[in-house]
């Protein structure tokens, strides 16, 4: 797993608690980084699970409610770190069916050896969209929360509901997504 995950994961943690809760969870975990992250590092995705479970034993959220801050967070950091993915797209539906053949063809440029997860979107109608989510790994909830955090961006009122199509409801999730307020261009 990138190590953009793991830097940015540690600044929500530093922003929305203190920098004391980051130390306090690399303390509580066993990493075989010991806790020291960079942007372009790859780590085992393991590392991420462990701390979001300190995160959650620390402060009583649960584990999926963390992903999806995490999420809406991360989305915001990518809006801004990567501005080029954004130019032209005006609405959350376009932004979201550019996922697959854009954003991460492009991320497979920048990082060859990046597991991304697979994204299958299909719009039944004008303010609906279907997206089934297929990954290795249990983030079903953080891609949940980067949805939220696409819609936040777009300033879109979009309802979030899923489906799980894998039997822990982690790995392969269908979300249907309603936009209220009619469609944007």
């Amino acid at each position: 797993m990138k190590g953009i995950v793991f830097t940015e994961f540690l600044e929500m943690v530093e922003e929305k608690f203190s920098p004391a809760v980051v130390d306090d969870i690399i303390a509580a975990c066993d990493l075989p980084s010991g806790g020291s992250y960079t942007a372009v590092g790859t780590y085992e995705h393991d590392e991420i699970v462990q701390l979001v479970g300190a995160l959650s034993r620390l402060t009583g959220q649960p584990v999926p409610d963390l992903l999806r801050a995490f999420g809406r967070h991360l989305f915001g950091r990518f809006a801004a770190i990567y501005p080029q993915f954004f130019r032209g797209v005006h609405s959350a539906f376009a932004f979201l069916m550019n996922i697959e053949t854009h954003i991460h063809a492009e991320v497979k440029k920048l990082y060859p050896d990046a597991e991304l997860p697979s994204f299958e979107c299909h719009l039944p109608g004008a303010d609906r969209m279907e997206m089934v989510y297929r990954s290795s790994r249990p983030f079903a909830a953080l891609a949940e929360g980067l949805i939220a955090g696409c819609a936040e961006h777009f300033a879109e009122h979009i309802s979030i509901d899923s489906e799980s199509l894998s039997g822990d409801g982690n790995c392969a999730v269908r979300f249907r997504l309603t936009r209220t307020g009619g469609a944007r261009p």
